[in-house]
């Protein structure tokens, strides 16, 4: 693959590697270290509209003067937010990369498989040592699907089933970049929430990372198509969720929509802990 560009900055370890991930591709990407060489407001402007995205999503907020500026407040129109970006390239989240197929900000690193015309072949880590991921929407009934969620003790029974206010839930199956199948994940649509639900990692797969980086890019796909927060409940997770950004709330915190939900009304245990996060990249 040719012609690709990289808007990197070094010092951070998704833009390392979705370089990585690109020369494993077989490119040597253009790369722009925008903090020495800032695209300019044109520049910017047409990447953040060629993404699909508002200007605002494409702010970062952690290590930056985000909140000193009070970039929060809504009375920053696009065009202030694209100058105070210029400004401050710092604010430019990364790592936005450019290819035939499109342009995209790549986070987590795994997203910049959408922007490759086939897959890489064989393995490869990330800097941290968890494998690189694919996700491939499954429908509910998939068989593979409910095996995996019978053997590790989650809900099936309402897999497919879509209660009074809910969209169509979605459902992803996960792979290495070598086929190596690593888990699945879903999420129920609840206008700008999500339920999280059926997050399962076979015990083979365990112990590299690969659980987080599986919520990481379920919570991308959430993301893409406009939800806001996440929820979701469970009785024996809340530790491994606390890392991935969730934190536990009490029920009467939550939407009706959330507490509609099959789960929330039975299927999981009375005592299961309630939590969430906002949905950022």
């Amino acid at each position: 693959m040719t012609g690709a560009t990289i808007y990197h900055n070094p010092a951070c370890g998704t833009s390392r590697n979705v370089l990585a991930l690109l020369r494993h591709a077989g490119t040597e990407p253009e790369m722009v270290e925008y903090l020495k060489t800032p695209p300019t407001r044109d520049v910017l402007a047409g990447l953040i509209q060629r993404m699909g995205m508002p200007v605002r999503q494409v702010l970062r907020r952690k290590g930056t003067p985000y909140a000193e500026l009070g970039l929060d407040d809504p009375k920053w129109t696009d065009a202030d937010l694209l100058d105070v970006m210029v400004a401050h390239p710092i604010l430019i989240n990364r790592p936005i990369v450019v290819t035939a197929r499109g342009v995209a900000l790549c986070r987590p690193s795994d997203v910049v498989l959408d922007l490759l015309p086939r897959l890489p072949q064989g393995d490869i880590d990330k800097e941290e040592g968890s494998p690189f991921l694919t996700d491939a929407p499954i429908t509910s009934d998939d068989p593979v699907l409910t095996g995996a969620l019978t053997a590790a003790g989650l809900p099936v029974e309402d897999l497919g089933v879509r209660a009074l206010g809910e969209g169509a839930s979605r459902f992803f199956a996960y792979h290495t970049l070598g086929g190596v199948p690593v888990g699945h994940g879903g999420y129920v649509p609840l206008g700008p929430d999500i339920l999280v639900r059926s997050v399962t990692v076979p015990p083979a797969a365990r112990g590299r990372g690969i659980g987080r980086n599986l919520v990481a890019l379920l919570l991308r796909r959430a993301w893409e198509v406009g939800h806001q927060r996440a929820w979701l409940l469970t009785n024996s997770a809340s530790g491994f969720f606390e890392k991935a950004g969730f934190k536990p709330m009490s029920r009467d915190q939550a939407p009706a929509t959330v507490l509609a939900t099959p789960q929330a009304r039975g299927l999981c245990p009375s005592n299961a802990t309630l939590m969430s996060r906002i949905i950022s990249v």
